[in-house]
């Protein structure tokens, strides 16, 4: 009988942290910042998938690593926020609580699988003055081993963090507006490692939970940075009036609101339809057929 091999714990749990620490790190940084206007999440995304989305009211989730991984954990927290806001209350909807749901997941899957999740995520959640306890904002980074860690002000996921944090620490100021804190986004994405050096406003996935709206805060935003220091806020998919931002200009994007209907096929000149011509009585003749099989 042939016995397994033996493996120190540490060493595997070392060997598993490697491995999931360079798979994260051949991702693209995304910045999280906390701005006059709400929270703000900025990432280099030249690709058309989408690691930026929402979850719920207030949350959001921002995603590096392996795509097919934090788009399931994505999915999973949407899930179980749905539920939590039926069986509840919406308000009852927490980033924390979400926080604390992907912290025993990735824990779980890095404990008993021999390959862990190459995933490091940043749950997001914009406070509210009208809940009480829920006025300020929260960030939330949860990385690939389960360790959950909760930050003020601004949050680095992906690539070289070390360098992105130092130029937050020395640039980054409370309640930047909103144009600012693009343009700090912007400039810290371009000093990491495998970024690009001269990042396009077309090469940025930006998004905002926007604590002045009611209901749902999330918007979709398509950042135009011109010279100088203006800025352009182009609001995708949105249907309602134009918000303003302090420190930008903002525009709606007709073309991502999809296009109009289609107008209903009008029948041929010269010929009238099927129950038009039967005067009416079309809906009628399968019941009167019916009704005469249940004389029979």
């Amino acid at each position: 009988m042939s016995l397994p091999f033996y493996v120190n714990p540490e060493q595997m749990a070392r060997d598993k942290s490697e491995y999931a620490r360079k798979g994260i790190a051949r991702g693209k940084s995304v910045v999280t910042l906390e701005c006059g206007a709400g929270v703000l999440i900025v990432a280099e995304n030249p690709l058309k998938l989408q690691k930026l989305g929402e979850i719920y009211d207030r949350i959001a989730f921002a995603g590096v690593g392996r795509f097919s991984e934090f788009e399931r954990l994505r999915k999973m927290g949407v899930q179980w926020a749905d539920v939590e806001g039926y069986r509840f209350s919406r308000d009852d909807v927490r980033g924390k609580a979400l926080a604390n749901l992907y912290a025993q997941a990735l824990g779980e899957e890095f404990t008993r699988s021999s390959k862990p999740f190459e995933v490091e995520i940043v749950v997001a959640e914009v406070g509210d003055a009208e809940l009480a306890g829920q006025e300020a904002n929260a960030i939330y980074q949860v990385s690939f081993d389960g360790a959950i860690q909760d930050h003020e002000g601004y949050c680095v996921i992906g690539g070289s963090i070390h360098a992105l944090q130092r130029h937050l620490e020395t640039n980054y100021r409370a309640n930047l507006e909103l144009g600012a804190a693009l343009r700090l986004g912007r400039d810290t994405l371009q000093r990491a490692e495998n970024g690009n050096p001269n990042l396009r406003s077309g090469d940025l996935e930006v998004i905002v939970l926007d604590r002045r709206r009611s209901g749902r805060r999330f918007r979709r935003l398509r950042a135009r940075l011109q010279a100088g220091h203006g800025v352009t806020i182009v609001v995708l998919g949105s249907s309602i009036s134009t918000p303003t931002y302090a420190g930008c200009t903002a525009s709606i994007d007709e073309s991502a609101q999809g296009a109009p209907p289609p107008p209903p096929i009008a029948p041929p000149e010269g010929r009238r339809p099927r129950a038009a011509a039967l005067g009416g009585r079309r809906s009628a003749l399968p019941r009167a057929r019916c009704c005469a099989r249940a004389r029979r």
